[in-house]
């Protein structure tokens, strides 16, 4: 207590003074307008000043909170799109036309289920594609799938969202197949190299064929009708003919711009299997 009555003492002149001009500005204010109102103004002035310093960092602040909601704003309407894009290709992917694909009578005895290629290889060895469908929609394993041009292979396997097909692409694909204008059929096979070309093999030295013959589906299987187009003749492969033709087809399905296809079932497959599985047991 004593210092601070010391301390008081010691520097009375600075609280005199103080006190002054508290006094001083206090009386010159209640008695002199137009310092009243010099002073008001200012006082308005600087705190007006003060308050949008002050909005300007408090708005700052906030940009961080404001950013993370435009961020998840933005990611939740990029995925409204993408899902509103995958609806669109599956309406055009329904509308595309098939007509010359196979023939009308085939189109309208065999159901078919559209899809979208998720996933594609075109330059491997063994490629395989991916569809957007699966057990859930009634895609089954060796059912044929096809595009707008031609054939495009087999389903391998399946899962309740999605299914692999292996397309002419692989050598693992076999498909019988014949010339359009006869009734000579061979088997079709991919050489691991163009993914624009294939050879159909097995054919009859004796058959008659022309450069741009049509090739389609034998139909000697539970998986594809017959008639539909798989490509055209563009040579004889000599280095590969023996005995038999071996005829170099260019694929009517461009693979390397597949987006969709339609997977084709046949209602009577398994009663066909089921059959010839029986005659064999006599075998």
């Amino acid at each position: 207590m004593r210092k601070l009555l010391e301390f008081l003492y010691e520097k009375r002149h600075w609280f005199v003074f103080i006190i002054c001009e508290v006094l001083a500005f206090t009386l010159l204010y209640r008695y002199n307008a137009y310092q009243r109102n010099i002073f008001l103004g200012s006082a308005h002035t600087a705190f007006g000043y003060i308050s949008s310093v002050s909005g300007t960092v408090m708005s700052y602040l906030g940009l961080r909170e404001e950013n993370r909601l435009l961020f998840e704003r933005n990611g939740l309407l990029e995925l409204e799109i993408l899902d509103l894009e995958r609806q669109l290709e599956a309406l055009e992917a329904d509308r595309l036309s098939y007509e010359g694909v196979m023939p009308d009578e085939t189109a309208e005895r065999y159901p078919f289920i559209t899809a979208r290629v998720i996933n594609n290889s075109v330059i491997r060895l063994s490629n395989y594609l991916t569809l957007d469908k699966g057990a859930r929609d009634g895609i089954r394993p060796d059912m044929g799938v096809v595009s707008t041009r031609g054939v495009v292979g087999i389903v391998s396997a399946v899962e309740e969202h999605f299914s692999v097909v292996i397309p002419l692409l692989n050598p693992k694909s076999k498909l019988s197949c014949k010339l359009k204008s006869g009734d000579y059929y061979g088997s079709l096979s991919w050489d691991g190299r163009d993914a624009q070309y294939a050879y159909l093999e097995e054919l009859p030295n004796h058959v008659e064929f022309r450069k741009g013959d049509t090739i389609v589906t034998s139909g000697f299987s539970a998986i594809f009708p017959p008639g539909i187009r798989v490509g055209t003749v563009v040579e004889m492969d000599n280095s590969r003919a023996h005995n038999f033709y071996s005829l170099r087809v260019k694929l009517a399905t461009d693979f390397q711009r597949l987006k969709s296809v339609r997977v084709i079932g046949n209602d009577f497959r398994q009663e066909q299997l089921a059959v010839e599985r029986e005659a064999r047991k006599n075998d």
